[in-house]
């Protein structure tokens, strides 16, 4: 297997030797079974946050397969992120039922509140900002995800207070959700 490149990593401050050797792992778990590039991904993405492109080829060399098959999944999956996420991720439903019940104003709240771009991580890294185009909470729409949790007919009026719950709380302390 290709040894781990010199670059940086998405977790800058972190042993980047010891992420490297964490996914080296997986990907030793994972290289003789068919269709297991996913779970190698899924798998990596959890260990450095993101999937650069020298973390698709050090996959690809350990996988024994080219660096455009492991990019087509990256790119492909929506789920996968080639730029560097932030702490919490807000995913802002733009289904018809959210659209039409106001959706595009918190999208627009969003933007303003946060200084941040669809696709795009705040400055300070506590946000990832995406729209969804189904959450299937279509009753409680407008809705919108902070990290697992889900917000009902969230309004720009709510987005600060419902923010102020992760903006400066550790990942495993913010709550809220449904209700909220």
């Amino acid at each position: 297997m290709n040894e781990r490149p010199d670059t940086c990593c998405a977790t800058c401050g972190a042993d980047e030797k010891a992420l490297y050797d964490a996914v080296a792992n997986v990907i030793e778990q994972y290289r003789e079974k068919e269709g297991s590039l996913i779970m190698v991904l899924h798998a990596a993405q959890e260990i450095f946050g993101y999937l650069p492109m020298e973390l698709q080829e050090f996959i690809a060399d350990g996988m024994e397969i080219p660096v455009s098959e492991v990019s087509g999944v990256v790119s492909f999956y929506s789920f996968f992120s080639t730029q560097k996420r932030g702490k919490h991720t807000i995913r802002m439903c733009q289904g018809t039922a959210c659209y039409v019940r106001g959706g595009k104003k918190v999208v627009d709240a969003i933007k303003n509140e946060l200084d941040v771009d669809v696709g795009g991580t705040t400055a300070d890294g506590q946000f990832t900002f995406e729209i969804a185009r189904c959450i299937g909470a279509c009753g409680l729409a407008p809705a919108m995800m902070v990290d697992d949790d889900v917000y009902k007919q969230v309004t720009p009026a709510k987005l600060r207070g419902i923010l102020s719950l992760y903006a400066d709380a550790p990942e495993e302390t913010a709550e809220g959700g449904v209700g909220a």
